[in-house]
């Protein structure tokens, strides 16, 4: 039973992206792994039920799914789906290998709730930043697909061009583009302006991101601020103290007024996203301006961000997207499957599943099994905050 996979439609609201594709899911055949899919669930993502079949896939009822399937993968388990993912619960069964994205640094109840059904759930936010897990890395396909869309959406909403343009007219000059943030959404955000032939340029705390931000054409901001201690061994950026803060907005407000274009991408894992905006520094911003906030659905790294909505504030266009990497799925799908398809090989073992936790990348990634949640910083976090099984 364990060597079949059930993939399922997503039912978050405006998710459109699918587990797996057709192409993996051909190829995941050919290594013993025989897939299952609940009808219509790539249909979305661009990805027809014939696509499927043609490939050798089943389909089936979602209660067929996840009553067949030994093991499930989904782009959004209960954690991250917490209103609509509820009612899987009472499908769910002991025994069963469940994998998908769970947001479970901040859902310590639903990471609970999982554990109860009795399943081995494997979170995918937390397959660590290894060389042999490169392959795996769903946040960061999801998050380059995000930087690219970003700035789209920033230039759709601009009132002027992106690229200098030589006319008839005159000349027309370029638009300044400032990305806050340069992991790997604000890395693509700056290649995509950079091909679209915007002035870049570029801020980050972790000194490192310097060679990176240059190597791309944009220039590398630089503040008087002491950023000792801000990446993590994972080379994520880390939470800094509130006077850190304070003093960056400070050294950035100059730089934002100047801009045309913001996009904001700065995020800690489990974290409310910094403000590197405030209120003050959007109102400084020329009529016109786009702030785009890529950290809305932590809350945002503007103070006037609200999450899923596009306003105006005093002339200047505040995006607070969310789920950005949805609204390109049939590309995000096919990363997210190849991402999915590396980490399920990774725990075959003979054509069945062995959740090895000698292995890092299993032993960071289980949250729960055997009715109980085994991961020990998810168990801090939920002891510290009264979440008990």
């Amino acid at each position: 039973m364990a060597s079949l996979l059930g993939v399922v439609k997503e039912t978050l609201p405006g998710e459109r992206r699918v587990a797996l594709t057709p192409r993996a899911a051909e190829a995941l055949g050919k290594a013993g792994l025989e897939v299952v899919l609940e009808a219509g669930a790539g249909t979305s993502a661009g990805y027809p039920d014939k696509d499927y079949e043609s490939r050798g896939v089943k389909l089936a009822s979602r209660k067929e799914v996840f009553a067949s399937a030994g093991s499930l993968a989904q782009v959004r388990s209960l954690g991250a789906n917490p209103l609509a993912g509820r009612d899987d619960l009472p499908h769910y069964r002991a025994g069963q290998v469940v994998l998908g994205l769970g947001e479970p640094l901040t859902a310590p109840q639903e990471n609970q709730d999982l554990a109860q059904t009795g399943v081995s759930y494997l979170a995918l936010e937390l397959i660590p930043r290894i060389t042999r897990a490169q392959s795996m890395d769903v946040l960061s396909s999801m998050a380059s697909i995000a930087g690219y869309k970003a700035v789209l959406m920033g230039a759709s909403q601009l009132p002027r061009l992106l690229p200098m343009m030589t006319t008839a007219a005159g000349t027309i000059a370029p638009a300044k583009v400032l990305i806050l943030g340069a992991g790997v959404a604000g890395l693509q955000a700056i290649a995509t302006a950079r091909r679209l032939g915007a002035v870049v340029s570029a801020y980050d705390v972790r000194p490192a991101a310097k060679e990176q931000v240059e190597s791309l054409g944009a220039k590398f901001i630089v503040l008087d601020v002491d950023n000792a201690g801000a990446e993590d061994k994972g080379g994520y950026a880390k939470a800094m103290d509130e006077a850190f803060y304070k003093r960056q907005r400070e050294l950035l407000t100059d730089v934002i007024r100047e801009q045309d274009l913001v996009i904001t991408t700065a995020a800690v894992p489990g974290r409310k996203a910094p403000i590197l905006m405030t209120t003050e520094m959007v109102a400084a911003m020329a009529p016109g301006s786009v702030v785009v906030d890529l950290a809305a659905e932590r809350g945002g790294n503007c103070e006037v961000t609200i999450p899923g909505e596009t306003i105006d504030f005093q002339g200047v266009t505040i995006m607070g997207p969310m789920n950005v990497a949805s609204l390109l799925p049939y590309h995000a799908s096919q990363t997210f499957a190849h991402n999915v398809s590396a980490f399920l090989k990774n725990l075959m073992v003979k054509g069945d599943f062995h959740l090895n936790r000698e292995d890092e990348i299993i032993r960071e990634t289980l949250v729960c099994e055997g009715g109980r949640v085994v991961h020990p910083k998810l168990i801090e976090v939920a002891e510290r905050i009264g979440v008990t099984s």
